[in-house]
């Protein structure tokens, strides 16, 4: 057995059971190293605290940088690795397919495919595929997938809420409809209520994902498993958290001439001992 295949054995395991875990987003070979040390149990890339490192807005890297940044996290650490696809770069779904036979050559487990465009090819973006089209979509991903020689747990993702399109109902809808493609695990970003994530929980028999850290009440990891929630990631909170940090830090210096920041840095023998050995 490989190693990519002992990993994909254990994040499939992660999904069977009845404990919800969390999958923290990191956005370097640094941040993957520490998460690693912290002890999560596995590890999710984020596309947009990606782009925010390389200085870009949320959907303006390649394919190439996404898949060097994917490879670079999938051997950062000894832990399975699940990746933000996005739109999988391509509208037609045979190339959607291929795109994920490719991304599973960077050493990662799973990943997942938006149903909204990015601009970069017919769909504009921040529009979403049609219903037909997103379905299609997931099914070239799974099928994809399904011919790799280890368990590739495929994500589908509704972005409705995320793209200014808050209907439940749609968004059940779709999810069910990704699920009948095939899709091993479904995921709905941007849902606000308890309520909302219960009635997408018991519309469907596939492993939720919620994101935490976009508006919304807030919701413990207890509260979000008792609801049936079987996977908690955070995007790219970590990576607003870090740059907020950094801008605070910034804006101090910058307009006060203080250091009261630094109280908050952790120390430098600490960081160290964590990137040693």
């Amino acid at each position: 057995m490989t190693i990519q295949q002992e990993k994909a054995e254990k994040f499939a395991e992660l999904h069977a059971r009845d404990q919800a875990f969390i999958i923290p987003n990191p956005w370097d070979v640094g941040t993957s190293r520490i998460l690693a040390h912290v002890g999560f149990e596995a590890l999710a890339t984020t596309g947009a605290g990606f782009a925010f490192s390389v200085g870009r807005r949320d959907g303006a890297t390649s394919k190439e940088e996404m898949l060097a940044y994917v490879r670079s996290i999938a051997q950062a650490t000894d832990l399975p690795v699940s990746a933000d696809l996005e739109e999988g770069f391509a509208d037609d779904p045979d190339e959607v397919g291929e795109f994920i036979v490719e991304a599973a050559g960077t050493g990662i487990v799973g990943g997942s495919i938006e149903d909204r465009g990015y601009g970069r090819e017919k769909v504009a973006l921040g529009d979403r595929y049609s219903v037909d089209v997103a379905v299609a979509r997931i099914q070239a991903a799974v099928d994809a997938a399904r011919s790799l020689p280890f368990k590739f747990l495929l994500t589908a993702r509704c972005d409705n809420y995320l793209m200014g399109h808050p209907d439940l109902d749609d968004t059940i809808r779709r999810l069910q409809a990704y699920q009948e493609a095939g899709a091993d695990c479904l995921y709905a970003p941007g849902l606000t209520t308890k309520d909302e994530i219960r009635a997408v929980v018991s519309a469907v028999d596939r492993p939720v994902n919620v994101v935490i850290g976009l508006s919304g009440e807030p919701i413990s990891l207890s509260e979000l498993e008792e609801i049936g929630v079987r996977r908690v990631s955070l995007g790219s909170t970590l990576s607003r958290t870090a740059l907020g940090s950094f801008i605070t830090a910034a804006r101090e210096l910058k307009e006060h001439g203080t250091f009261g920041f630094t109280k908050d840095a952790i120390a430098y023998a600490d960081i160290t001992a964590m990137f040693t050995g």
